[in-house]
């Protein structure tokens, strides 16, 4: 028989793409297209669902064509999607009502308000592991219920159905109004603020409160199970979609951080610290989020304490795109390096307000000790400490949670293939910075949750097996040096609050 492989379907922020991997776990090809970014205003952010839907079946051609493969070489497909970003669309048509509205989109404030009243924002978080925020699906589903035309009347009489970006390409992969298979797993699940964490079902007391039909809502499964064959209209007709891991649960799975007190960090449009808890659920005391890991089958849901930081590869998007001191992502080191240090400038990027370990949607972006002598290379490698700084005080909430402190920081996502930002990373931290051979961690563990569901994969041994190391970082920067800095950026975030209030028109 000839060579099979499996394919992961990535639904990212900025981009969608297919990796087929062998069974190695090597990349054998991959397709990838980036969509709009929508900003209606100021703090809004949007996607247009219909266009994701198009790119997603696009890149399927491309990833196939490349490594000259048809269906038949395809044991199954595994789907890994930007986790908290909510549509909402009519069953019966499969039109969306509204665009998706992105996870760090903060219009819904005023609804994270409302519902937490005197209670405060960990009202649910006892039951859900999150605190009330603008950051998960929840609140965005209230917004299109209260503010698209006729949608509340559409949802109450069950026309009108919800899904994070798994659900909807899930469902358009499986034949959408012709018999479109409605679901999600338990990691995105865990995300909406609706699911309670030791039942895995939906709270009908929270929906209640939120005022969110639950027909809206799709049925939880695990991670890895068979949940439907891709439609006769697909290029993958009849293979099974067997795997569901939202984007940084599956980065955790790519690099194999299957055991308790394991870590990863993503560099992606954000940074994702997800830190293995094993079956236990923790509750955080310093800021971070207790959400779902994985769960294979009918195995033991596994759990973990997540720190989520909202804006680190965007920032260097927007320098790129809203300032235009580089053209290009990697040009971004390249300007860096102009420099020595970063001239006394800090910048915090809270362009969402600040998540973990702070959760303060009164933060914005704030560029501090400018002098004249500060110029754009400095400005350049501040937003590259940017990134490190906030990893920083995220793994800081991760041990003093833990109990446990890390001796060494796996990571992956694009932004790995810069050498100054990772060498800082380990200076910063004061250990270790690892990079696997294959860096595109999310997919991979997408893929990995489809596998082991079909039999390509026998267990987590064999996954074990495939991560290998490709480079490591060692710190070198004397203790006093990285105290100074350290003492420096937690002053510039105090900077960065207090600034939304009623008088900040966004």
């Amino acid at each position: 028989m000839s060579e099979q492989y499996v394919i992961a379907i990535d639904q990212g922020t900025t981009s969608s793409r297919a990796i087929i991997f062998n069974h190695e776990g090597g990349i054998v090809s991959t397709g990838q297209k980036e969509h709009e970014q929508i900003f209606p205003k100021a703090g809004w952010v949007e996607h247009n669902p219909k266009e994701i839907w198009d790119n997603v079946r696009e890149v399927i051609g491309q990833a196939l064509s490349k490594a000259n493969l048809t269906r038949h070489d395809i044991v199954s497909i595994g789907i890994t999607n930007q986790r908290e970003t909510a549509v909402v669309w009519d069953k019966n048509t499969g039109e969306p009502v509204y665009n998706a509205i992105v996870w760090q989109d903060t219009r819904t404030q005023s609804i994270v308000d409302r519902l937490a009243g005197s209670d405060g924002v960990e009202k649910y978080k006892d039951i859900v592991g999150l605190p009330l925020s603008t950051y998960f699906a929840g609140t965005k589903i209230v917004w299109i219920l209260e503010n698209v035309d006729g949608a509340r009347e559409r949802a109450e009489a069950g026309d009108l159905i919800f899904g994070t970006t798994d659900t909807w390409v899930l469902w358009n992969l499986t034949g959408g109004v012709n018999g479109g298979v409605h679901v999600t797993d338990v990691t995105n699940a865990s995300r909406t603020m609706f699911l309670d964490l030791k039942t895995l079902e939906w709270r009908d007391d929270i929906l209640a409160d939120f005022g969110v039909p639950k027909s809206m809502l799709p049925t939880v499964k695990s991670s890895s199970e068979v949940y439907g064959t891709a439609s006769d209209n697909s290029l993958l007709r009849e293979v099974p979609i067997a795997g569901i891991l939202g984007d940084q649960q599956a980065a955790t799975f790519g690099q194999a951080a299957y055991d308790k007190g394991e870590a990863k960090n993503t560099y992606g449009t954000g940074n994702f610290i997800i830190f293995n808890t094993d079956t236990e659920i923790v509750k955080s005391e310093n800021g971070l989020l207790t959400t779902i890991g994985y769960k294979l089958g009918d195995g033991e849901t596994h759990y973990a304490l997540e720190g989520s930081i909202a804006v680190t590869g965007s920032l260097v998007q927007w320098l790129r795109d809203n300032l235009g001191i580089i053209s290009s992502a990697p040009e971004v080191e390249t300007l860096a390096k102009t420099v020595d240090d970063n001239g006394g400038a800090y910048f915090v990027p809270a362009f969402s307000g600040l998540f973990a370990p702070y959760w303060r949607s009164d933060a914005r972006g704030a560029l501090v000790g400018l002098t004249r002598y500060v110029n754009k290379g400095h400005i350049a490698r501040a937003a590259l400490e940017a990134i490190a700084f906030q990893t920083k005080e995220v793994i800081d909430a991760v041990n003093a949670d833990s109990g446990v402190p890390l001796t060494e920081l796996k990571v992956d996502g694009g932004a790995t293939q810069n050498d100054t930002l990772l060498q800082f990373q380990a200076d910063i931290l004061g250990v270790p910075v690892v990079r696997p051979v294959v860096a595109e961690t999310t997919a991979l563990g997408a893929a990995y949750a489809a596998g082991l569901a079909t039999g390509f994969w026998a267990n987590l041994d064999d996954l074990r097996a495939n991560w290998l190391e490709d480079k490591r970082w060692e710190p070198n920067m004397d203790e006093d040096e990285r105290a100074r800095l350290y003492r420096n950026w937690k002053k510039a975030v105090t900077k960065s609050m207090d600034w939304v209030d009623e008088d900040v028109r966004e």
